[in-house]
């Protein structure tokens, strides 16, 4: 009976393991090691937030089209002809016009038609037989003259052009930080697993020698049931083990994706190599005045600031509109070819200059609209020194967690030195008699919980130095290619 209950032990140890090796259907396995590189150059090119905010960027960037297409060259014409009546005039209008930034400026050229006789009001339809040539500019002397409409829109659409970038920046970053600790943890779990699994394959291996041994009447049959005991809990540490470590994997594989965007499970086999205990890398790092300098370039500091700046040229687009129009207008026209039914008036070459004006009476819109964006400005300035102070306690705080983390781990590696001895030293003396099975059992296991807490003590440690990189904008060890953020 006892050999069968060792058998079904096994049994349920191998179906656990295969548990964690098998994945589910329709989740790719790749069978290599998995380092933090490979998921973060995954998660960089296939996270959806991520693909979605590139999305987002595009579109700003065809808004901006949109918007330049205000600065086009625009060609028109029109035409008209008397087809009954005393008079048989016919004439075609024609020009281009461009706009430009600079005083609300424009220019356009035209050019000009008739044949026939017209009415005398409406004289000004004569041109030589060729037709007459006109070049005009226009300038905004008052209104307009620094920011209109199709200006305002252009450069809005460039300031949003920069959010959407610095969107997409902070996207990157916050998704590469969760995809580094999302491979810690898994890593750490599958690490704790073969703790649990070693700590469990002992006990099932001691117990085949005291059935033996319970068999030949060297020990009395308690300690098989004593050992049953070890095992039963050990199994359960180890099978809440496994679904902690099956529960990483599934995390992780919401950044670890395969080519077609498709979240990849990874399996046991990819685990990288356990480092002995004791030789980790220094992550510890100062707040000092790198720290400081790189929080100011921080892209929700740049968002806020970039939010300002809209709304301060929304500001001056109002103040514009209350202000006097005051357009002068200098053109140029020159009669081309003969002389025709328009008489000699018509061929000379005129200069002419052109100054309109007109005010608004009633500017109320326009002084709420003011007052709105400059309440506006204020909150978004009180934002941007709320998220400064978050931003430098956070940092504060995250390099006070991992010098902590540091010594943490620390006293965790002199922990396991001294467990693991104790429990080597137990050993020693239960093969010479001197100690009892009770004792091993539990030298055993404080060696392995002690490993356990090293384990926990370095993804803590880990975890602290991703949040630093993140609020410190540590591109290169968040994975995120610079060249890449447009």
């Amino acid at each position: 009976m006892s050999a069968m209950r060792h058998l079904r032990r096994i049994g349920a140890v191998l179906a656990l393991l295969a548990a964690v090796v098998l994945p589910p259907r329709g989740l790719a396995q790749v069978p290599r090691m998995l380092s933090a590189e490979d998921v973060l150059a995954s998660s960089a090119v296939h996270f959806p937030t991520i693909l979605e905010a590139l999305a987002e960027r595009r579109g700003a960037d065809a808004a901006l089209l949109e918007a330049e297409g205000a600065f086009d060259l625009v060609f028109g014409a029109d035409g008209s002809s008397r087809t009954a009546g005393f008079y048989d005039g016919s004439v075609i209008d024609s020009g281009v016009r461009q706009n430009f930034g600079p005083l609300g400026s424009s220019a356009y050229v035209g050019y000009r038609l008739s044949d026939g006789t017209f009415p005398i009001y409406e004289d000004a339809n004569y041109t030589n037989d060729r037709g007459e040539l006109k070049v005009g500019v226009l300038f905004s002397l008052l209104r307009d003259r620094d920011i209109d409409d199709r200006r305002f829109r252009r450069t809005d659409a460039r300031l949003a052009i920069r959010e959407a970038s610095l969107d997409l920046l902070l996207t990157r970053v916050g998704v590469q930080q969760r995809a580094l600790a999302a491979y810690w943890r898994w890593v750490t779990a599958g690490r704790q697993l073969e703790v649990f699994d070693t700590l469990l394959a002992i006990a099932l291996e001691r117990e085949s020698g005291l059935v033996e041994q319970v068999r030949s009447g060297a020990l009395a049959e308690i300690f098989l049931v004593e050992n049953g005991q070890n095992i039963t809990r050990r199994q359960r540490l180890a099978a809440s083990a496994r679904r902690d470590f099956q529960s990483a994997g599934l995390a992780l594989s919401f950044y670890y994706r395969d080519e077609n965007g498709e979240p990849q499970l990874p399996v046991a086999d990819q685990m990288p190599p356990t480092a002995p205990i004791g030789e980790f890398e220094l992550l510890a790092v100062g707040a000092g005045p790198g720290a400081m300098t790189s929080i100011m370039q921080r892209p929700e500091l740049a968002i806020l600031s970039t939010a300002i700046e809209r709304a301060q040229n929304r500001i001056a687009l109002a103040e514009n509109s209350m202000k006097p129009r005051v357009d002068l207008n200098f053109e140029l026209s020159h009669g081309l070819g003969s002389i025709a039914e328009g008489g000699p008036s018509r061929d000379s070459t005129d200069a002419a200059m052109r100054l309109s004006f007109s005010v608004p009476l009633q500017r109320r819109a326009a002084r709420g609209r003011i007052a709105r964006e400059h309440a506006e400005v204020e909150i978004l300035e009180q934002r941007e020194r709320l998220q400064l102070d978050r931003l430098e306690v956070e940092v504060q705080d995250i390099v006070l967690a991992l010098d902590v983390a540091e010594e943490l781990l620390r006293l965790a590696e002199q922990e396991v030195d001294q467990a693991e001895t104790m429990r080597d030293a137990e050993q020693q003396r239960f093969e010479s008699g001197a100690s009892d099975f009770f004792l091993v059992n539990i030298r055993e296991e404080r060696a392995a919980d002690a490993r356990i807490q090293y384990l926990a003590a370095d993804l803590e440690r880990r975890i602290a130095r991703i949040n630093f990189d993140a609020t410190t904008m540590d591109l290169e060890r968040l994975g995120v290619d610079e060249t890449a953020v447009p």
